[in-house]
């Protein structure tokens, strides 16, 4: 038997900005709220859905370096560059981390300074 990905953390100072921010980027609902103002988002089916679900805790100070776990996307109903186009839109930002310009996926950052990646390959959606 093995272990499963059930839900992914994201420390956040202004948890409905992100909410806001990721529900639109990956097509997910609201599944609740805490007291704390933390917001946990997912798939409609919420973690039996297959994916697991974002949890945006709400911190008042984000935590001090540079974060060792960031999120890789993939379109799944649109080429790379109009996925790119959307995701701007949306508020993401581009971040030079130092790329050479021939890396097949971008580095973006959203609204709260986040690294994430949009890969090239399109996904079938779930």
């Amino acid at each position: 038997m093995a272990c499963r990905i059930g839900e992914l953390v994201l420390g956040c100072r202004d948890a409905e900005v992100m909410a806001q921010f990721w529900c639109e980027v990956l097509d997910f609902v609201v599944l609740g709220r805490e007291d704390d103002g933390s917001v946990e988002i997912g798939s409609g089916a919420g973690s039996a859905g297959g994916q697991p679900t974002i949890f945006l805790s709400t911190r008042e100070e984000p935590e001090p370096g540079k974060s060792r776990l960031h999120i890789d996307v993939n379109a799944t109903d649109r080429d790379q560059d109009a996925e790119l186009t959307r995701l701007l839109a949306l508020g993401a930002r581009p971040a030079d981390i130092g790329q050479t310009g021939r890396e097949s996926w971008h580095v973006l950052l959203d609204p709260e300074g986040n690294e994430f990646c949009l890969l090239r390959s399109r996904l079938d959606p779930l």
